[in-house]
């Protein structure tokens, strides 16, 4: 049996057009809204997707880069549905538990680790780091950090005793940070990190040429031309509004007011901005103010900075059997005892002690990608590139000892400064209860507690920071803007009552 129609002449306004919004969009429209808008403050869809062509006519991804995981995976299924993907992985990031041969692990001094100590190491980090995604951690870390958790692992481990084992663990620390968007993992929740659930089929599945600008395409070809509106901010969310209140003879709960002055009034709101976004700007961005509880959740749930080093060279100067050239400092940055006693200007100093390491690039033989985060990142992106190109092959000079050339051009992400991202993904931190804040981040405005004679729905959330389960994901992105449309279509389909009781 066909779903039944919506009634017409419901205006419903998306605020930010990233997947999260796109997917809201489209899933609004098949359903029969005519009336949708989507808002996006940068002048291109696709939020913290960015495929770009800097170097030629293949893309490189500034934003995100892969699909995690194809059961259950939407994404991966819109993307095999549309011949998007390319055959098996093409390259992958360098993570404890993906290490190969073919990753050259360096010490500061110079030299290349063992590849079967490197191994061993990772692996054990990888199997520690599994039982705290499967929910399996001894009761006595529910209330410690990711890094205390590893630390009292690995000191009764057989590795403990060897500096270089302690070197290569600390590496794998810092290679986490980058996974899980922290400044460091002695921020991050032990226990809750099993609440992210890993779908399977391959953590880096590849999307072929056209990278992730075509995932977008397909949302974007299912609406019309004139449903997505760029370079437009929103500056305030007036909601709670009665006829009253309002000049238009059609009651209005929601005004979106733009930062050109332009007015959109709405029926409901989804909010897809980023969670570094709601941090930086929530307090002054809704009339009335959030509720306390929603404010709670924004300011305890955390948001990383992750970027990019992209460097491209003439020739390729690193072996064939290479896939990327990893950094083993002999006092790393995640290293707690290092942590704890660097000041600011110690760390800003040495910032490029957080890069984990360089990686092949699919389709670019001549092109590495370092990747940095956290703290260290953020400051990265005050540097002129020309500055960080520099650092940068003097570090792979000083640890490889291999005749390494000047790069012919540098691009580098810069997420923190993007005054409409301000970060990369969600992390949950040491402390905080991700279901119960996450809950209140997605819930929507006016709650089930609200007063009588308000419409409900008028404003919703959605981005990856509301999906308890797949949260830093594009399609927890996805679904999260998918769930808040549908919560609007079920509204009416429903012919649930439009006051609250």
């Amino acid at each position: 049996m066909a779903s039944p129609p919506v009634p017409s002449g419901h205006t419903v306004v998306i605020v930010g057009g990233g997947l999260a919004g796109l997917a809201a969009a489209a899933t609004l429209v098949k359903a029969g809204f005519s009336s949708v808008k989507v808002l996006e403050a940068m002048d291109r869809p696709g939020g913290r997707i960015h495929t770009t062509k800097p170097f030629g006519p293949d893309i490189i991804e500034l934003g995100a880069n892969w699909i995690h995981g194809q059961q259950g995976n939407p994404i991966y299924h819109l993307a095999k549905e549309h011949g998007l993907l390319t055959e098996g992985t093409e390259t992958v990031m360098c993570l404890p538990g993906f290490v190969t041969p073919r990753d050259y692990f360096f010490h500061e001094h110079g030299r290349q680790l063992p590849v079967e100590l490197v191994e061993e190491v990772c692996s054990f980090f990888s199997k520690l780091t599994d039982k705290a995604f499967e929910h399996a951690l001894d009761e006595k870390y529910t209330h410690k950090s990711l890094g205390d958790y590893l630390d009292e692992e690995f000191k009764d481990s057989l590795w403990a005793n060897s500096k270089d084992s302690k070197r290569v663990f600390e590496w794998c620390k810092r290679s986490e940070c980058t996974d899980e968007a922290s400044s460091s993992l002695y921020e991050l929740s032990a226990s809750e990190l099993g609440l992210y659930t890993a779908l399977d089929g391959g953590f880096f599945n590849s999307l072929g040429p056209g990278g992730y600008q075509h995932i977008l395409d397909v949302f974007l070809k299912s609406l019309a031309a004139d449903v997505l509106v760029c370079s437009k901010p929103v500056k305030c969310i007036q909601w709670g509004l009665d006829k009253k209140e309002q000049a238009s003879e059609v009651a209005h709960p929601v005004k979106v007011i733009c930062e050109d002055g332009q007015e959109l009034h709405a029926d409901h709101v989804i909010v897809t901005a980023s969670l570094g976004v709601l941090q930086e700007k929530a307090p002054a961005m809704f009339e009335p103010s959030l509720p306390e509880v929603k404010m709670t959740a924004i300011k305890k749930l955390g948001f990383g900075i992750v970027d990019k080093i992209y460097l491209k060279f003439n020739e390729r100067f690193w072996p064939e059997d290479c896939a990327g050239i990893q950094l083993v400092w002999e006092e790393g940055f995640e290293d707690k005892e290092v942590l704890t006693s660097l000041d600011e200007e110690s760390w800003k100093k040495a910032w490029y002690k957080k890069i984990c390491g360089f990686d092949i690039v699919a389709r670019h033989p001549t092109v590495l990608c370092g990747w940095i985060t956290g703290r260290e990142a953020k400051h990265m992106e005050t540097l002129e590139e020309e500055v960080i190109g520099e650092v940068c092959i003097r570090l792979l000079r000083s640890f490889t000892g291999w005749k390494v050339p000047d790069p012919v051009s540098v691009l580098t992400s810069r997420w923190w400064k993007n005054p409409y991202v301000r970060g990369s993904y969600t992390y949950i931190p040491y402390g905080v209860d991700a279901m119960k804040q996450q809950a209140a981040l997605s819930d929507p405005l006016p709650s089930s507690t609200c007063p009588p004679k308000l419409k409900p729905l008028q404003v919703l959330f959605a981005g990856e920071a509301t999906h308890v389960k797949f949260y830093t994901t594009t399609h927890g992105a996805y679904l999260s803007g998918k769930r808040e449309a549908q919560r609007i279509i079920k509204h009416y389909r429903h012919m649930t009552p439009w006051y609250c009781s």
